[in-house]
């Protein structure tokens, strides 16, 4: 009698616990991140009821992250300290949980501050996926997950920066937007990414980014169809990774001047 009541108690604690937990549920697409509470400071508190979930945040108590509305729009500012690389003590971070997916597109609008100092380069939102945070040099490994971000590079060039099982570097592999691309400053811009898992065993996994410019149609700037995002059907797309920083692993890469970035309507969907 004793077995089975702790048998029918841990049944109850496992059913709890998974339903608390979303990336494991395999959410319904579309989600949408709604900013909530008043412009301002984005404090943790805020930010712990927009993005429900998160395993870590880097830059909301130290205070990088503003809360802003412009015309019905609402905005998170991130600011950039000069100076200073990395999510936590020059820009924001962290990863939202989406479900597990076996294809995903993250949209967002993106705007760069007029004075943006591009410097080197930096990280963007994309998507990721898998058991343990792969990025900042720990490499992927076809078991431990994938990332799929995008940066800024010098004067405003672009590129998907990815960590996949066959990436030829310890810092993952960087896939080149046109070479007469550039970000603007001051201006809106709408961004999309897309990930489909691949067959394991398989390197048929895909990866698309499309950016539309002001007054431009959108143009697709990454295609690739050849990519191992892990080894086994273990793991899928179950995260919004929305980190931004300059960056980079050495202060070369740091903001002379502040300078900020604008993010709006991020919502995952089907792609």
């Amino acid at each position: 009698m004793r077995l089975l009541i702790m048998t029918q108690l841990m049944v109850t604690l496992i059913g709890l616990w998974l339903s608390l937990v979303p990336s494991l549920q395999g959410l319904e697409l579309p989600v949408e991140v709604t900013l909530g509470g008043r412009s301002g400071a984005y404090a943790v508190a805020d930010w712990k009821r927009d993005w429900p979930g998160c395993a870590f945040e880097d830059g909301v108590k130290e205070g990088h992250v503003r809360l802003m509305e412009e015309a019905g729009v609402r905005w998170l500012r991130v600011g950039f300290v000069p100076g200073q690389i990395g999510p936590e003590k020059g820009g924001a971070g962290w990863r939202w949980p989406i479900g597990r997916q076996e294809a995903a597109e993250l949209r967002y609008t993106l705007r760069f501050g007029r004075d943006f100092d591009f410097v080197k380069g930096g990280k963007l939102p994309g998507l990721c996926g898998g058991p343990e945070n792969v990025s900042g040099g720990r490499p992927a490994n076809g078991a431990n997950g994938f990332s799929a971000r995008l940066m800024w590079r010098r004067e405003g060039r672009g590129e998907a920066y990815v960590y996949h099982k066959h990436q030829p570097e310890k810092y993952g592999e960087s896939f080149a937007f046109p070479s007469d691309f550039r970000f603007p400053t001051g201006q809106a811009i709408r961004v999309r990414i897309a990930v489909w898992m691949n067959t394991p065993g398989s390197r048929d996994g895909r990866l698309r980014v499309w950016i539309a410019l002001p007054g431009q149609a959108e143009q697709a700037v990454v295609v690739r169809d050849d990519l191992e995002w892990r080894s086994a059907a273990t793991f899928g797309v179950d995260g919004l990774y929305f980190e931004t920083f300059h960056g980079g692993n050495d202060p070369s890469w740091a903001p002379q001047r502040s300078c900020h970035a604008d993010f709006a309507d991020l919502q995952v969907v089907r792609p």
